[in-house]
């Protein structure tokens, strides 16, 4: 059996940190396993959050009005990407697992890790108009999001005061991950652990431990079926009419923002669906 590599993408800049013990976890479960473990650690790295003209080597292709995407699909196209960008896309392509570990920033990632999601996952690399979703890029690959909060997990609920963290998680794992194709598995989120005694993190560790050493069998969550939609701006990339009758006497909606007005599906971005 071939080898399996594994991309941590790391954001933290202390290493004393739960998030380092965290990637610390991960690096020796997987290569426990026989993995090929890479960590991108962006703050060691001092990887460039900003994503500007620089990203690009030699000329551009339209320097009056500079639209970042297309010059980077072009960039890549003819192997014009910065040094830092091309390594970590070489890293992505190798990956048949991708874990992302940082702290929950404003409800997301930050800003250094947006950084690396604008500048390495670029078009035609890991998306294009012809290959996102079901049939994207990256469709034979996993990721998931492994992060800290600072609040407990009876904040996260969708009666409580930050609301509902599958409504959080939506963006990043559908419209990030499952854009470019990746099967996405449900996150690793770890509760307040700096509110949390030493032996209730040491849990958090060990149960982490545990769950990467099958992390490849896991099934993925659930998304709409891109067979779902009318993918033609004739039809608006809407749900199909006949699709939308069938579902019309579900309980739920598809998806957490598939919702059909009806109550979001439980669980929807944080478990698989349940058969």
């Amino acid at each position: 059996m071939a080898q399996k590599t594994a991309l941590i993408v790391y954001a933290h800049q202390s290493p004393s940190s739960f998030n380092a013990a965290a990637r610390d976890v991960a690096v020796q479960a997987l290569t426990k396993q026989g993995y090929k473990v890479l960590v991108s650690d962006l703050y060691a790295m001092k990887f460039k959050a900003s994503a500007t003209a620089e990203d690009i080597k030699g000329d551009l292709q339209n320097p009056e009005h500079f639209v970042y995407n297309n010059e980077m699909m072009v960039a890549w196209k003819d192997g014009r990407l910065s040094d830092d960008i091309a390594e970590e896309q070489h890293k992505v392509e190798q990956a048949d697992l991708i874990i992302f570990q940082y702290p929950l920033y404003w409800f997301t990632v930050p800003a250094i890790m947006k950084g690396w999601i604008d500048r390495v996952l670029t078009q035609g690399f890991a998306f294009s108009m012809q290959n996102m979703y079901d049939n994207g890029i990256f469709k034979n690959k996993r990721a998931m999001l492994s992060f800290t909060t600072g609040g407990t997990e009876s904040m996260y609920r969708d009666d409580s005061l930050h609301g509902d963290i599958n409504v959080l998680l939506w963006p990043l794992q559908n419209g990030v991950l499952r854009f470019c194709g990746f099967q996405v598995l449900a996150p690793q989120i770890f509760w307040c652990p700096a509110y949390t005694p030493p032996e209730g993190r040491a849990a958090m560790l060990d149960g982490w431990r545990e769950r990467l050493g099958g992390v490849l069998e896991e099934k993925p969550l659930s998304f709409a079926p891109s067979e779902y939609f009318d993918l033609s701006f004739q039809g608006g990339f809407c749900l199909r009419p006949e699709v939308k009758e069938k579902l019309a006497s579900e309980p739920y909606g598809i998806t957490t923002a598939h919702h059909l007005g009806k109550p979001l599906p439980p669980n929807n971005q944080t478990k698989p669906k349940q058969n």
